[in-house]
């Protein structure tokens, strides 16, 4: 399988970090936000964060098999 493994539906602290700093950064660029937020917010790592937690962030992990052992 040339070392690739499949991303699981479990993400380390490192990997979430980085998903909601990337979405983060599009959204402060002018990206639209994937969800509507009842609280109005205008911060955009707590946009992130609650796109995050929803699931609608369509960003995924590629993992390779070396980095794992």
């Amino acid at each position: 399988m040339s070392g690739r493994l499949a991303s699981s539906v479990y993400y380390t602290r490192f990997e979430r970090a980085r998903i909601i700093g990337a979405r983060a950064l599009q959204i402060s660029m002018g990206a639209p936000t994937l969800l509507l937020t009842e609280s109005g917010a205008v911060d955009p790592i707590e946009i992130a964060t609650f796109e995050y937690q929803s699931g609608s962030i369509p960003l995924s992990v590629q993992r390779f098999g070396h980095a794992l052992n």
